[in-house]
């Protein structure tokens, strides 16, 4: 099979590597990081305006350049390896593919929002006791009239004080974990009732506890049809999973060049570390760690399309190669690195918090092993 990035991919790839590398140095990320907004709008409107990359994966009747799943995967490598915080996952991965799928009116309206860069969204799937099951929803959107009333909790709601639309899982139907009588939402985020509880990540992003209150929510807010919503949720997940996993493949990338770095300049009786064979050994180890998950991801973007457990195992063995990846490859660069392996003024220590945050999104490694096995070997 070929593997051969097109001409339009290459460009992709080399433009926003370019423009990353000009903007986006560490010493600027931790600046913007630490500020009160906890980030710099003028990156995603430029991401948007200058550089047409929020387009990247919608089609060219869209406003687009015409991609998919592997540009997102493309954009998402490059932001790994500068630990870029711009809500590309949640906005044009997760939202955007919603819209791709549903069609429609709000398709219509939204799409040319999200890739000129006018419209942030949230997601909101995550709740306190549903672990990584999407179909354990205390959310409820209730019938009223011609729209919904929606009360609950979402926890850890990644870019929600950027946002300006949440999309939301809500139970319309059923019990707290039946597959049925889930639905989806795509609401403004400063809907009366909307409150926001913002707070810094480990990894340097900003995420919110977010509480409806009786908010009155419009009909057309609902995205494909009331209470058959969670096999487009699932999809857009494991679409999600492919995307971070890409992310992983650049963070990981980072980790090994910068401890190869480190090893040849670092002296111990004389000489580079480098010349030691046990950590040759090591620095071999997790480049093959790097380009494996680099595999994986590949093969997972390559299988989306598929029937949906046919998807869902592709994306689980992704998921559970790159995440174990990812945390021998962190825990290797600190290792190697010592005590200022974890300090605030090294980036090492920030890709390997991010690479850990990333063991566990989207489902950890023991997740997706055992979700690989039911849906290869059965129940």
């Amino acid at each position: 099979m070929d593997f051969t990035y097109t001409e339009t991919q290459d460009m992709i790839r080399d433009t926003l590597s370019r423009f990353l590398a000009d903007t986006y140095d560490f010493e600027t990320r931790q600046k913007f990081t630490a500020s009160d907004a906890g980030r710099d709008p003028g990156i995603w409107q430029a991401l948007a305006q200058e550089l047409g990359m929020l387009g990247a994966a919608f089609t060219e009747e869209q406003g687009g350049l015409g991609g998919g799943a592997l540009e997102n995967a493309i954009v998402m490598e490059e932001l790994g390896k500068v630990l870029g915080i711009e809500p590309y996952l949640p906005t044009v991965v997760i939202g955007g593919g919603a819209l791709k799928a549903v069609g429609g009116a709000q398709a219509d309206a939204m799409i040319p929002e999200i890739i000129a860069g006018n419209a942030i969204i949230a997601f909101a799937y995550a709740e306190p006791q549903g672990r990584y099951d999407l179909a354990n929803l205390r959310t409820t959107a209730k019938k009223d009239g011609a729209g919904y009333v929606l009360n609950g909790h979402k926890g850890v709601v990644y870019a929600a004080p950027w946002a300006t639309h949440l999309l939301v899982t809500a139970r319309t139907g059923g019990g707290q974990r039946e597959r049925d009588g889930v639905s989806l939402f795509l609401i403004d985020a400063n809907l009366p009732g909307v409150v926001r509880r913002d707070y810094p990540t480990v990894d340097g992003s900003r995420a919110s506890e977010i509480y409806f209150e009786n908010v009155a929510v419009p009909g057309d807010a609902l995205l494909g049809g009331e209470g058959t919503g969670l096999a487009l949720i699932e999809q857009i997940v494991d679409e999600a999973t492919i995307a971070t996993c890409a992310e992983a493949t650049g963070v990981m990338q980072k980790l090994h060049e910068g401890t190869l770095e480190y090893t040849q300049q670092r002296k111990q009786f004389g000489v580079p570390i480098a010349k030691f064979q046990v950590l040759q050994h090591r620095m071999v180890d997790m480049f093959m760690e790097v380009e494996q998950a680099r595999s994986m991801t590949i093969m997972g973007v390559l299988k989306l399309g598929l029937p949906a457990n046919e998807r869902m195992a592709a994306v689980s063995a992704a998921k559970a190669k790159v995440s174990r990846g990812a945390n021998f490859v962190g825990q290797n660069a600190v290792q190697t690195h010592g005590g200022i392996g974890i300090t605030q003024e090294l980036a090492i220590g920030h890709y390997f918090k991010r690479a850990t945050m990333i063991e566990g999104q989207f489902g950890s490694h023991d997740y997706h092993l055992e979700r690989y096995e039911r849906l290869t070997l059965g129940e």
